[in-house]
């Protein structure tokens, strides 16, 4: 008879241990990679040096998350501070630009006030502060009113020359009728040839020079200028150019096309014309008279 040899079954908990001992061990391994290869250069042997290697990597891969969590935290902070300079250039870009606003309106009044100081008849600067160009109407809203003495029907230019006319008056503001609106008509007259008509405009926009004479040599690029003859303009400011010139058979009258002079669309500031009349200067005081001897 065969005799079988005698098994020595490992028991259930002596794995158990041996299993928590081994994780124990990786873990050192893992967690204490510089320490455990201090005791492994003790112990030697080849044991040490099978587990030299993967514990040169771990340690390396343990750096290599370091440098790269400091790298991180560098460029957290670097992306914060960009963030910071651009809100800076936004903010500076800003005031640049109301800068750049100002300087323009500042040069556009200056040109008004140095106009102003040379035309013979009283005038007060305005800022356009709204508009209103649709298919009713073509006006703009000043910010000056009857409290500084605007009132209807008066004129409004530039230094360049007609923009239109005070329609209505509020204390504060005023609206400003276009000259390429059908609601404003003015006189004017054809520079060169002495030529009078009805400077108006249309529903469609273009200004038209109506009741011109029919044997009138008037010319596209012809000038053309306020008559003088209405109370809301004095004579010669400029209202344009002739466009073009067109006569139908059965017109009695030439028509011309005008060019404004002004471009509305650009205007910043106007001229209100509040009297034909210069601003006198104010008399100054005279000096006492000397005793008599």
């Amino acid at each position: 008879m065969l005799r079988s040899e005698p098994n020595f079954p490992i028991s259930t908990s002596l794995r158990r241990v041996l299993g928590v001992i081994f994780i124990l061990f990786l873990a050192l391994l893992l967690f204490l990679p510089r320490q455990s290869q201090e005791w492994l250069s003790h112990v030697g042997g080849p044991f040490a040096r099978i587990l030299e290697a993967p514990l040169h990597v771990v340690a390396s891969i343990q750096n290599s998350i370091r440098h790269a969590w400091g790298h991180y935290i560098a460029l957290q902070n670097v992306w914060e501070e960009n963030q910071q300079l651009q809100q800076e250039i936004q903010r500076l870009q800003g005031e640049q630009n109301l800068f750049r606003e100002q300087t323009i309106i500042t040069s556009q009044f200056q040109q008004l006030l140095a106009y102003q100081e040379t035309t013979p008849m009283t005038t007060l600067p305005a800022r356009i502060i709204g508009r209103n160009v649709s298919n009713w109407y073509r006006a703009m809203i000043i910010n000056k009113g009857n409290q500084d003495g605007i009132r209807p029907e008066m004129g409004v230019i530039t230094h360049a020359g007609v923009v239109g006319r005070v329609v209505r008056v509020n204390p504060t503001t005023a609206v400003v009728l276009l000259l390429s609106d059908p609601n404003v008509a003015i006189t004017g007259m054809v520079q060169k040839s002495r030529d009078e008509g009805l400077v108006q405009g249309t529903p469609q926009g273009p200004i038209h020079m109506k009741y011109l004479p029919p044997l009138s040599p008037v010319q596209p690029g012809d000038p053309v200028v306020t008559s003088g003859l209405t109370d809301d303009f004095p004579r010669g400011l400029q209202i344009g150019r002739i466009r073009q010139v067109t006569k139908a058979d059965t017109d009695l009258f030439q028509l011309g096309e005008i060019d404004p002079i002004v471009d509305f669309a650009k205007l910043e500031a106007v001229l209100v014309i509040t009297s034909f009349q210069p601003v006198l200067p104010s008399s100054s005081p005279k000096p006492p008279a000397s005793p008599s001897p």
